[in-house]
């Protein structure tokens, strides 16, 4: 049940006419043969589905593959959900922004000055329980509210409520009790009522016990050159903090009717998109060249996802994965979708890279600046790899071409580094950009 941040890095490419379909085949295809992710994307522009692939197993021991309408867990991403639900529940009169958790949850620490509000963005300074060493012990075993409640109430508040944002799980799990309480139903039912139905979701519920035979898919990690089955969550512990199982599809229909007003208001689609010190309502803000994009990322288990909107020009992506490999990274896929979706040409990583002494890396740390352009970025060794980290933007992981020369192909980057003039030559789009380390 984590949140999953998107880069972008200069944007510079060559304009095509149509989304490439070929190449992002192509593309998927070399991910599919180096087992670097298992899973499936589909990118949407002006309301429709213009592109889909799934690659991989949903099962490996019965050699079963993804397809594009496999179901995953998509962690995190279920916390937009709950907030539409939540918006749904003021628009009927049963809550406001403004109430206060002792309304519901008086034994919860500071409830008293604890608002909604404060719970949808992560201002609460409620603990999140699946940050306790404890929470391995339990978290695939079924809990009840009550014991869910108990869990929560004996931590104590990191910070007074409003007075800053700290990602919280127990914030939406919190909030899933209270929507159970304000529509007297349980939420699997009330995101059933309220948005699944409506939009034809066929595939969007909230997960049970793993269900292979309904299309649903295992979840692995990649480890010894291999991809190992990972133990499942049991779903009665994130609820709408990651509960939600669906697929990309499903996904990019639910955030397009979102930002076109079929689920709730304008005024509160604005209401959650307002930013806070990196945090909105229920959402996170993406940016992309000079575009921004509202959605949220995920992970629960070896399921990691992706979902985002770009409402200036109607363009959504969405990715959900049941295993990443090694030296990968869902960003990286993204930002593959993200430049094919706006016609910008995007490059197929061959994968292939050398092994550099740890000393040579550890040699180019620091933090980088260019007179010819106002970003810094930061360098680091991890790993035995090197990842570098622009002004403002997360960070992604380098290829090694040789002792001094590392790419991120998938950007159209080339870093040479210099260490005797402790200098960086970053090398994009025909651009040749001197950086020295301060």
């Amino acid at each position: 049940m984590k949140k999953v941040l998107l880069f972008f890095f200069i944007s510079v490419g060559v304009i095509a006419q149509n989304i490439n379909k070929e190449k992002l085949d192509k593309y998927f295809l070399q991910l599919q043969n180096n087992n670097k992710v298992l899973g499936s994307s589909a990118v949407l522009k002006d309301g429709n589905i213009v592109y889909q692939n799934a690659i991989g197993y949903a099962d490996l021991a019965a050699k079963r593959s993804n397809i594009v309408n496999t179901k995953f867990r998509v962690g995190s991403i279920s916390k937009t959900f709950t907030t539409v639900l939540i918006f749904k529940a003021i628009e009927d009169g049963k809550l406001t922004l403004e109430t206060s958790l002792d309304k519901f949850f008086p034994t919860v620490k500071n409830s008293s000055s604890i608002t909604i509000k404060n719970l949808l963005n992560h201002s609460s300074g409620i603990f999140n329980f699946t940050n306790s060493s404890d929470y391995m012990k339990y978290y695939t075993s079924a809990k009840s509210r009550e014991e869910l409640l108990q869990i929560i109430n004996k931590y104590d508040s990191d910070f007074k409520p409003g007075s800053k944002h700290s990602y919280s799980n127990s914030n939406f799990v919190l909030l899933s009790f209270i929507l159970e309480d304000v529509f007297k139903s349980n939420y699997a039912s009330i995101l059933q009522k309220y948005i699944a139905k409506p939009l034809q979701l066929k595939n969007t519920y909230v997960g049970g016990k793993l269900n292979v035979s309904a299309n649903e898919c295992k979840s692995y990690n990649y480890a010894f050159k291999n991809w190992n089955e990972m133990p499942e969550t049991d779903m009665s512990i994130p609820l709408g903090a990651g509960a939600v199982v669906s697929t990309p599809s499903d996904l990019l229909t639910f955030i397009d009717a979102l930002f076109n007003e079929k689920l709730i208001t304008k005024h509160h689609v604005d209401l959650m998109t307002t930013i806070e010190n990196d945090y909105g309502l229920g959402i996170f803000k993406y940016p992309f060249g000079k575009q921004y994009g509202f959605g949220h990322g995920g992970g629960i288990d070896g399921f990691k996802s992706i979902l985002m909107y770009f409402p200036e020009k109607k363009i959504g992506i969405a990715t959900t994965t049941n295993g990443i490999g090694p030296d990968f990274q869902l960003n990286s896929l993204s930002l593959v979708l993200l430049r094919a979706a706006n016609n910008i040409d995007f490059s197929i990583p061959d994968f292939k890279e050398i092994k550099v002494d740890v000393n040579i890396l550890k040699s180019y740390e620091g933090i980088y600046a260019s007179k010819d352009m106002p970003l810094k970025i930061t360098v680091k060794e991890e790993e035995g790899k090197l990842s570098a980290q622009a002004t403002g933007q997360s960070s992604f992981l380098l290829t090694s071409k040789s002792n001094t020369q590392f790419t991120y192909s998938i950007a159209g980057i080339v870093l040479d580094f210099n260490s005797e003039k402790s200098q960086m030559i970053l090398k994009q789009g025909g651009g040749v950009y001197t950086f020295t380390k301060q």
